[in-house]
């Protein structure tokens, strides 16, 4: 029995989320496990890093799975993509020890949120970006957003039923930039909550539109009450592009941009 890792990414807009549901809808997970089952020759259960909801994509998503099947590790990358819709895709493969976990190893999480920030609609990519016709002041949008650095209680930026024992999480990174009509969110942390990032975007969207001061955010995360908070902004603009483990797992480190960005550098 091996276990092998994966780097796998995905235009979410066609799938109901990445995990397989009792409900016969189309799912990440489902799409990848019948096309792995078809290269091992037997059934394949992936492990993630991180589920995503539906709509959500992801440039650098880790998954790992054990199998009795004797292959090539380019097999599962040659082979998976054989059997896979073109709107996913398995990037890279390694042999990982059999104690390797995709999502307890995990140190670091990192995701984009791209926003339209203009008052016409993007007709190429309107399931790839957030609009947002309000003109948003990236400066005051970043500013606020520093006061959710470190270790905090997250319960107002938490789904209202997210199933997480804690709110604890700890965010490395966050900041806010703009290259023309597309304003960036980066936000790196050990781990999510449910939406977590969707309700901080949410957040910071009427912080950046002048509705809400930038002192919003540091009350928000005071009070603890997601009653309190703003909108969960759409899925689609969401993009997970970054894992992280301990450097003895030998797997691909560092962000995985979506192509459309080019080489468009991140704060």
């Amino acid at each position: 029995m091996a276990r092998i890792a994966l780097g796998i990414s995905y235009n979410g807009a066609a799938y109901h989320g990445w995990q397989i549901q009792n409900q016969n809808i189309a799912t990440v997970q489902d799409e990848l496990q019948k096309a792995l089952s078809v290269v091992a020759d037997h059934p394949i259960v992936v492990i993630c890093a991180g589920r995503t909801d539906s709509g959500v994509h992801a440039t650098h998503q880790v998954v790992h799975f054990d199998t009795q099947a004797n292959r090539e590790l380019n097999s599962w990358i040659s082979g998976g993509n054989a059997n896979l819709p073109d709107n996913i895709s398995v990037n890279w493969s390694r042999l990982v020890p059999v104690e390797f976990n995709a999502r307890r190893a995990a140190t670091l999480r990192r995701y984009l949120y791209l926003i339209n920030n203009s008052k016409i609609r993007s007709a190429l990519m309107p399931e790839l970006l957030t609009k947002e016709h309000r003109s948003l002041d990236v400066s005051t949008m970043h500013e606020s957003a520093q006061a959710l650095l470190g270790e905090n209680d997250f319960t107002s930026f938490r789904a209202a039923n997210c199933q997480s024992l804690t709110a604890m999480r700890n965010i490395h990174n966050i900041s806010v930039s703009r290259c023309g009509e597309l304003v960036i969110v980066d936000i790196a942390a050990n781990a999510f909550l449910h939406h977590m990032v969707r309700n901080i975007v949410g957040v910071l969207m009427d912080v950046g539109c002048g509705e809400k001061p930038v002192s919003w955010v540091s009350q928000l995360l005071a009070i603890k009450d997601r009653t309190k908070g703003g909108i969960t902004a759409p899925p689609h603009g969401l993009y997970m592009i970054q894992v992280d483990y301990p450097a003895t797992y030998g797997l691909p480190q560092g962000p995985s941009l979506p192509h459309f960005m080019g080489t468009l550098p991140l704060s």
